[in-house]
């Protein structure tokens, strides 16, 4: 494995994911030379070439730098980066370090007291709010997060104390999370995803097993109620549910909305939290919360500093993020890519807007996604009262034959549903006068959310 003393450069390929770009502002930190290719200019890769980051968006090699530096430089690299890409090719050919993003995360946390939250949904919400009640306490906190956290305006925290605790997203796709060895981690759900990887929900179950007993002797995992975990025991470890309605040991008592911030009692088997405040809207964001209180108690923070902590916390980016709030539209702009996703967050809106009329944008993700949970996205979008469909992100992905956005579109019930495409906008949302508008999906549609903003303010009634 690398020796992190002896690199001086560090290059990545894909350096505009999320968990890429975090890697690359840690090592630019800790003072390695740093470069990268993305396929697309994004304001994740506009941010790092802010903070000296070169990177390019061709298919060159010569735009590469540091090729005559092969024994002090490290390839970093994504599995969304095609196997026969040239870069990645010539790494490989040429005896350079190359690893997977996962493997060098797994390097980072040995040795250190790792708070790993799992799941398929929810993951990137609860490790930024752990990550923030920790980083508000005298405990303090590294972090790896998968989102960009509103009270940071980064997807990476380092301690100011010598902390030895590292928050980290254990992302369940390509396996990722099995370089993970936690004391501490969190499991929110186990729905059946990434079949293109898994190949069923069995095999999935199983990576799960995996990862428990991967948590350190005498650590602790924090999981949702009503998960089945019968056969993923570890008896090296203790267990814990959370809940926000059920009997479990972490569970929200006595929640009331008041001005739609959410006040609630948390009761734990370290004894009660009154009078917890989360002003960052969504039902489902509250039971995060429970299972971050849960991380930071067990971590050490007190509960006055866990009360203050949540008080503050703002969210994060595409996290049922409010983009805009008029007098007559209200505009969110959600990751949602899982049927469940958009079932919590639709409901969600529903809960918080009662009456109003709700307009979803949905861009799906990955043809092999959409073939596996159509008949699921179809119902979650029913909860809309109009949908509009966009064409499916492949990501990674070749196009799959008979599968597009249509095979969705044709199993709702809902009647205003229709088809449309990026060129459609913001011009399309004059035939949609909807009190709340959603933008939903985990591929580019977020470069929708500027023009819609704009669109908004420029139209709405002052």
């Amino acid at each position: 494995m690398i020796e992190i003393e002896k690199i001086k450069r560090v290059y990545l390929l894909g350096i505009g994911g999320i968990g890429m770009s975090a890697l690359a502002r840690y090592f630019n930190f800790i003072g390695k030379k740093v470069d990268g290719y993305d396929k697309t200019p994004s304001s994740l890769t506009l941010d790092l070439e802010k903070e000296g980051i070169a990177i390019h968006y061709t298919d060159d090699l010569q735009q590469v730098p540091g090729l005559a530096e092969k024994d002090t430089t490290v390839v970093i690299y994504t599995p969304a980066v095609p196997v026969e890409f040239s870069e990645f090719v010539y790494f490989q050919e040429n005896g350079f370090a190359v690893y997977k993003r996962s493997a060098v995360l797994g390097l980072l946390t040995s040795g250190k007291r790792c708070i790993a939250i799992a799941g398929t949904h929810g993951k990137t919400s609860v490790t930024t709010m752990t990550a923030h009640l920790l980083k508000q306490s005298h405990v303090d906190c590294s972090a790896f997060m998968g989102g960009i956290s509103k009270n940071y305006g980064t997807n990476l925290l380092l301690p100011e104390n010598k902390s030895q605790y590292i928050v980290v997203e254990a992302d369940e796709f390509d396996r990722s999370f099995l370089q993970l060895y936690p004391e501490l981690a969190v499991i929110t759900w186990m729905d059946a995803d990434h079949l293109d990887i898994y190949g069923d929900h069995e095999n999935m179950i199983k990576a799960f097993a995996k990862f428990i007993s991967q948590i350190q002797d005498g650590g602790a995992l924090v999981y949702r109620k009503g998960l089945n975990i019968d056969n993923l025991w570890n008896d090296k470890i203790r267990y814990f549910t959370y809940s926000v309605s059920e009997e479990a040991d972490f569970q929200v008592l006595q929640l009331r909305i008041i001005e739609g911030a959410y006040y609630f009692n948390l009761k734990t088997p370290f004894g009660g939290i009154s009078d917890l405040c989360l002003t960052y809207p969504g039902l489902m964001n509250v039971e995060n919360a429970v299972a971050a209180c849960a991380m930071a108690l067990m971590g050490g923070v007190t509960s006055e500093e866990i009360r203050l902590a949540l008080s503050s916390y703002t969210g994060v980016v595409r996290r049922f993020d409010v983009r805009y709030s008029g007098k007559k539209t209200i505009y969110i702009d959600d990751y949602a890519h899982h049927p469940r996703e958009l079932e919590a967050t639709i409901k969600s809106v529903r809960e918080l807007y009662p009456g109003k009329q709700v307009t979803g944008i949905f861009q799906p993700h990955l043809f092999s996604r959409t073939k596996d949970f159509a008949s699921e996205f179809a119902a979650a979008l029913d909860l809309l009262d109009n949908a509009l469909i966009m064409e499916i992100y492949p990501a990674r992905e070749l196009p799959m034959e008979g599968v597009d956005s249509g095979i969705i579109l044709n199993k709702m019930k809902v009647a205003n549903r229709v088809r449309c495409k990026r060129e459609d906008f913001p011009i399309i949302l004059k035939n949609y006068h909807s009190d709340i508008l959603l933008t939903l999906g985990a591929g580019d549609i977020d470069r929708l959310v500027e023009p819609i903003v704009a669109y908004l303010k420029e139209n709405e009634d002052d």
